[in-house]
C-alpha cells in the first residue's frame, strides 16, 4: 500500500498510530520504547505540513457551543480560548506492547487495543505525562470576531457526509484492525477493549451573578461568563515546555476532539477512576460535560488573528493617515463633536503595556471622561460603548455601584477542596478593554469585600496587575487591560492617567458606518498599536528641554506627568504609522495637553 491511508481531518488518531508504527519499524529489533519518551515521532510534522504548508487549516472546524452539535468525536478541530485554569499533569500509558507489537495511546482518551495487565514499571509499558488546561471562550469576545456559523456548520455537515460515504465504500473492503474507525454511535472495536481513563480535574467556573444595572453596561459584557452558547474545553498538552503556556493567555489549540454527549459516569466508572491515576475524583467531569481536546499544535493568538474578515493592507503613510482621519471623524461624531475627547480616545484605544520597569507598566494610558450625567450617559455613554465594541475584539463593562463592589468576586480564588481556580471579574485576556461606569455610584458604606475590590480595581488601573487569592498567599499577575472610566466628576476610586471633562456640542449622530470602514478601523487599531517605537537623539533633547521648561513654570508637574507625555508622544507617532517621534507629533501632544488643562481650570 502506497501513501498515507488516513484522513487527517476525519481520522487523525489513525495517522498518529501509522507514524508511530513506522517509527518502531524503522528501529528494527533494536527498538527502545524509552527513546520516544517526551518526543514526537513524525506525527506533528505530518499535521503541520497538511495544515500550514498545504493550507488546509481553514477546513478544520472551530469548536464552539454551536458547532459541538455537528462535529464528530475523534476528528480534528480547532478551539480558540483563554487558559482559565492550569490543572497540573496527568500520567497515562503512552506506549505498551500488545503481543509482539508496540502500540500507542498518545492523543486519545481510551486505548484502541486491549491493554495488557502489567505494572507501570514493566518494560512492556511506558507511562508518559501530559498537561491539563481548563480553557474557556475568551471572556468578553465580541460576536463580529466569530467566523460565520453557517459556514462552519456547512463544513461540518459536509465532513460528516464525506465520512459516512467513506465508511460505506469501506464496507466491502477488508477490515484494517490498525485503523478502527469511529461510527456515529461511538468506537467500533473489540468488545473486550479495556478503556483507559484519564485523571483530569476540569471544573465549571463559578460565575458572578450580579444583575446588570440599566446603563451602558447592559450592552457589554460585565463579567467573564460562560453562557449556553459558549463552550469550555479541557485541553491536553503533550511534550511542550511549561513556559510556552501561561494563565490567561489566548491560544488556538488544534487537536483531536473526544466528546460524547450520551456518555454518563456510573459507579463502575468512578471505581475504575479511583484505581487508576486520578488524584481527585470529586472534580472529575466526564466527557459529556466538558469536551476534551488532545492538542497536536497550539499557537498564541493576538488581536490581528481575530480580524478574519479585515483587509490586508500595507502600512503606507497615506493609507494610515486616511484611515486615522476617518476613525477620528467617527469618534468625534460619537462623542457629540468633542474633537479633543476624540483625540484622547484614539490614543487610549492604541495604548498597551509594552514593557515594565519595576512597578511601572510602560505604555498604558487609562482615560477618565468626566462631566457625564445620568441623562447624558444613556445617550453618549451608550454610543461610546457600542463604538468600542465594534472596534475592539474583547470588551467588558462594570457598573460601579456600592452593591456591586460589596458583592462581586473580582479576584480569582483558589478552591483547594475542588483543586481549581474559581475565576473572577478581573481574570481577563491580554488586550481586553474595560469600561467602568461610575455614573450610577451613590453614597453608601463599603464592607470588607467592597474595600478589597476597590483596591483591586485601583491596582489594575495603576500597576496593571491583578491579585490572585491562593488562600495561604496572594500572587500578583501581570495584566494588560485598557481602562475607560465614565463619571460625573473626577473618579476618586480610579485615578486615571488622563482626566478630561467631556464637552459635547451636538446630540446628532446619524452617521451610518459601512462594514468596509469598520474592518479598516479594526485593522488599523490592531496593526499600528504593535509598532516598535523610539526617540532619536535630536528629539530627545527637544523633549528634555520642554519637560524642564514645563517643570520650571509649574512645580506641581512630576514624573507621572512626564511619563504620560512620553506615552502620548509614542501613541501619537504610531497613530500615523511611524516608528520615531517627530517634532510635529510632539507639538500635537503638547497642544492636546494644553487644551485638556484649560478644561480643568
Amino acid at each position: 500500500m502506497v501513501g498515507l491511508a488516513y484522513d487527517l481531518l476525519a481520522n487523525p488518531q489513525g495517522a498518529v498510530r501509522s507514524t508511530f508504527e513506522k517509527a518502531v519499524a524503522s528501529s528494527g529489533l533494536d527498538f527502545d520504547p524509552a527513546s520516544l519518551d517526551g518526543k514526537d515521532w513524525g506525527a506533528l510534522d505530518l499535521f503541520r505540513q497538511f495544515l500550514f504548508d498545504q493550507t488546509h487549516l481553514s477546513q478544520v472546524p472551530i469548536l464552539n457551543g454551536e458547532t459541538i452539535k455537528w462535529v464528530q468525536p475523534n476528528t480534528l478541530v480547532r478551539f480558540r480560548g483563554m487558559i482559565q485554569d492550569m490543572l497540573g499533569n496527568e500520567f497515562y500509558v503512552g506506549a505498551f506492547k500488545d503481543g509482539d507489537v508496540w502500540r500507542t495511546n498518545k492523543f486519545m482518551d481510551v486505548s484502541h487495543f486491549p491493554m495488557p495487565m502489567a505494572s507501570t514499571s514493566s518494560p512492556h509499558m511506558r507511562v508518559w505525562e501530559r498537561r491539563l488546561l481548563y480553557c474557556v471562550p475568551v471572556p468578553g469576545r465580541n460576536s463580529w470576531t466569530e467566523p460565520s456559523s453557517e459556514l462552519v456548520v456547512n463544513r461540518c455537515v459536509d465532513c460528516t457526509s464525506q465520512q459516512r460515504e467513506k465508511r460505506r465504500r469501506m464496507d466491502d473492503e477488508p477490515v484494517d484492525h490498525m485503523d478502527m474507525l469511529v461510527s456515529d454511535e461511538g468506537f467500533q472495536g473489540s468488545p473486550s477493549t479495556k478503556k483507559m481513563k484519564e485523571d483530569g480535574h476540569p471544573s465549571v467556573s463559578s460565575q458572578t451573578t450580579e444583575p446588570i444595572n440599566e446603563g451602558i453596561c447592559s450592552h457589554m459584557s460585565m463579567v467573564p461568563s460562560i453562557d449556553s452558547d459558549s463552550l469550555p474545553c479541557l485541553v491536553k498538552i503533550y511534550d511542550s515546555p511549561e513556559s510556552d503556556l501561561k494563565l490567561n493567555d489566548v491560544f488556538e489549540f488544534i487537536g483531536v476532539l473526544t466528546f460524547d454527549s450520551e456518555v454518563s459516569m456510573d459507579k463502575d466508572d468512578q471505581d475504575e477512576l479511583s484505581n487508576g491515576f486520578s488524584e481527585d475524583v470529586l472534580v472529575h467531569l466526564p466527557p459529556n460535560k466538558v469536551p476534551r481536546l488532545h492538542c497536536l499544535i497550539h499557537r498564541k493568538l493576538t488581536v490581528p488573528d481575530f480580524l478574519h474578515s479585515s483587509p490586508i493592507m500595507e502600512l503606507k503613510p497615506h493609507v494610515v493617515k486616511e484611515i486615522r482621519e476617518a476613525l477620528l471623524r467617527h469618534l468625534t461624531a460619537v462623542l457629540g463633536d468633542d474633537s479633543v475627547a476624540a483625540h484622547f480616545m484614539l490614543l487610549h484605544l492604541l495604548s498597551r503595556v509594552h514593557t515594565r520597569v519595576e512597578n511601572i507598566a510602560v505604555g498604558k494610558l487609562s482615560l477618565n471622561l468626566t462631566g457625564f450625567s445620568k441623562e447624558s450617559v444613556s445617550l453618549f455613554g451608550h454610543r461610546l460603548s457600542l463604538a468600542v465594541k465594534d472596534l475592539l475584539p474583547v470588551t467588558h463593562c462594570i457598573p460601579l455601584t456600592v452593591e456591586f463592589l460589596n458583592s462581586a468576586s473580582l479576584a480569582p480564588i483558589k478552591d483547594y477542596e475542588t483543586n481549581r481556580l474559581i475565576t473572577g471579574v478581573l481574570q481577563l485576556a491580554e488586550g481586553s478593554h474595560l469600561i467602568v461606569d461610575e455614573t450610577q455610584l451613590k453614597a453608601g458604606t463599603l464592607n470588607s469585600v467592597g474595600v478589597d475590590n476597590t483596591r483591586l480595581l485601583k491596582n489594575l488601573m495603576e500597576l496593571q496587575k491583578v491579585e490572585y487569592d491562593f488562600k495561604y498567599y496572594k500572587m500578583e499577575m501581570a495584566a494588560d487591560v485598557q481602562l475607560l472610566i465614565i463619571s460625573e466628576g473626577k473618579s476618586n476610586i480610579l485615578p486615571a492617567d488622563i482626566v478630561i471633562p467631556f464637552q459635547p456640542t451636538s446630540v446628532d449622530s446619524s452617521e451610518v458606518v459601512a462594514a468596509e470602514a469598520l474592518e479598516a478601523w479594526r485593522w488599523y487599531l490592531a496593526t499600528v498599536k504593535s509598532l516598535p517605537h523610539s526617540i532619536e537623539s535630536e528629539m530627545q533633547k527637544v523633549v528634555e528641554n520642554d519637560l524642564v521648561e514645563a517643570r520650571q513654570s509649574d512645580r506641581s508637574i512630576g514624573s507621572q506627568d512626564f511619563n504620560r507625555w512620553l506615552t502620548m508622544g509614542r501613541l501619537m507617532s504610531v497613530s500615523f504609522g511611524e516608528n520615531c517621534l517627530s517634532l510635529e507629533h510632539w507639538q500635537m501632544v503638547k497642544e492636546l495637553e494644553r487644551l485638556r488643562r484649560e478644561r480643568l481650570k
